[in-house]
């Protein structure tokens, strides 16, 4: 179920968000490169090991 959610995460950063940041910019030269599946999934790891992290360190978020 998480790999899903994290998918589906990735996915929406992709496609439907508007805005620039690093994560998007970092996954589309990716797509520009490999194609979008794989920078989807290469987004949605990088994700997790970014959640992973914060949950380690008992980090919040910063926008």
């Amino acid at each position: 179920m998480v790999r899903k959610l994290l998918y589906e995460a990735a996915n929406s950063i992709l496609t439907r968000s508007r805005e620039s940041f690093a994560l998007k910019t970092w996954a589309l030269k990716i797509s520009k490169r490999r194609g979008l599946k794989k920078a989807r999934v290469a987004l949605a790891r990088r994700l997790a090991v970014i959640m992973h992290a914060m949950l380690r360190d008992g980090t919040l978020f910063e926008a």
